[in-house]
């Protein structure tokens, strides 16, 4: 079947402009497309903006074991709501995704739920180099350098240097520093309010874990992704790429902090924790000046009850999939950033931080994974209108300007006129991981 997309304003590699673009078969089959292209489905998107699709290189989908929170069904339905066509997954499930096994367990799994594409990372654990080293279809390595328990919790340096020397896969980590948390848990009696959370995951206990894994990456020469920067020492930092080194800042990093505290107290717990006006603003600024390459929600959902608890009984975590395009838009609406800007850090950065094939543009050839905006659109967040399985967003009553209207997943319509195709079935993601990733 082919699909016209006629009168969009595409932001293609090099240009933004109106163009109709034609999609068969999952692709792009071609870009400024002559009078008279045969079609059998035209689609008018006067006045629209076209967008590759956005690719959420973190996300916890929480399936097997946490699916009261999320589900890989839910998830990816909410991915496709909010303009996401690709997502890769995080490791700490239950069981965790340690092993060969458990990651294509984990493939097959989404193979028949999810309504967009999909990628899983491998989890490093003290002792798990061997799995680390034979697992194929995986965007990298995940490293629990502090924020988490039981095996994922990689803090000794003897293994830490292993898994930098005797891995090729790209690795990516969690970066706080376990000592100094507790340390300063220790002192605050564990917390007794939820702003305490920023106390106890300080600037310092990002830092240090920063710079520990960024000299473990320049001295093994391996390629690294430091998740979630929420300090701008950190933003900082990650300007001594190497070749070597990406970054990633989140939406509630962006536009929470600490002052936020009193206003929705454990909805912006989140760990990393949220910091300080001049953090925000610096993360933008790094952003804008390609020190950070990539954002990416860290989506952690958690039931309300659950998020309710008084501190520290409250898990930290928060939704965002949903909303994180419409969250940018309205940055651009707002003139903080390009339009451009938004799509290098949503869909091109990512393709390239982690080798996809064929996504994160709107050129032929490349997968048709494709997101029709609406930058004039003004709408309220609701809670009682998220289809991620928590129900609640943080930004739950936030006028927002610029929302996707419509998804293709693989040149199928996942998601138009409010409403998503539960039939649709994206497809595991393909990685070529000798391509050297962005700085290649």
């Amino acid at each position: 079947m082919r699909t016209l997309i006629r009168g969009a304003i595409c932001v293609l590699p090099d240009s933004t402009k109106q163009v109709d673009v034609l999609l068969e078969d999952g692709r792009i089959l071609g870009v400024g497309v002559p009078a008279g292209a045969k079609d059998d489905e035209v689609v008018d998107a006067t006045g629209m903006h076209l967008l590759p699709g956005v690719i959420d290189d973190q996300v916890h989908f929480r399936e097997p074991g946490l699916t009261h929170k999320e589900d890989l069904r839910t998830g990816s339905r909410a991915c496709a709501k909010g303009g996401v066509t690709t997502f890769l997954e995080m490791p700490n499930t239950k069981p965790t995704t340690t092993t060969v096994e458990r990651l294509h367990e984990k493939l097959a799994l989404a193979a028949g739920k999810c309504v967009v594409n999909f990628g899983f990372y491998v989890g490093a654990t003290p002792d798990n180099v061997e799995e680390l080293r034979k697992a194929k279809r995986t965007p990298g390595i995940k490293i629990f350098i502090g924020s988490s328990t039981g095996s994922l919790l990689v803090d000794g340096q003897e293994a830490l240097e292993r898994i930098f020397a005797e891995t090729t896969l790209p690795i990516c980590a969690h970066c706080e520093d376990e000592a100094t948390v507790r340390a300063n848990s220790e002192r605050l009696g564990g917390g007794q309010e939820y702003a305490d959370h920023s106390k106890i995951r300080d600037h310092a206990a990002a830092v240090i874990a920063t710079k520990r894994a960024m000299d473990l990456a320049h001295r093994h020469k391996h390629r690294f992704h430091v998740l979630h920067v929420s300090t701008a020492e950190e933003a900082e930092l990650v300007a001594d790429h190497r070749g070597l080194i990406t970054a990633e800042a989140c939406p509630h990093h962006l536009l929470f902090d600490r002052s936020d505290y009193a206003r929705l107290g454990s909805f912006v717990q989140m760990n990393p924790s949220v910091k300080d006006e001049a953090d925000r603003e610096a993360l933008w600024q790094a952003l804008r000046e390609k020190r950070i390459q990539v954002v990416a929600t860290d989506h952690a959902p958690h039931t309300l009850e659950e998020k309710q608890q008084p501190y520290p009984q409250s898990p930290s975590g928060l939704p965002a999939v949903e909303n994180s395009l419409a969250l940018m838009l309205n940055a651009v609406h707002q003139g903080r950033v390009s339009l451009e800007d938004v799509v290098h850090w949503m869909c091109e950065a990512p393709a390239r931080v982690w080798d996809i094939v064929g996504k994160g543009r709107i050129e032929e050839g490349y997968d048709a994974d494709l997101v029709l905006v609406d930058l004039a659109k003004t709408a309220v967040v609701r809670n009682e209108e998220q289809v991620a399985k928590c129900g609640w967003s943080p930004w739950d009553g936030v006028e927002l300007t610029g929302w996707p209207v419509r998804t293709w997943v693989l040149g199928q319509t996942v998601f138009a006129d409010g409403k998503i195709d539960d039939s649709v079935r994206g497809q595991e993601v393909a990685f070529e991981h000798e391509r050297g990733g962005y700085w290649a």
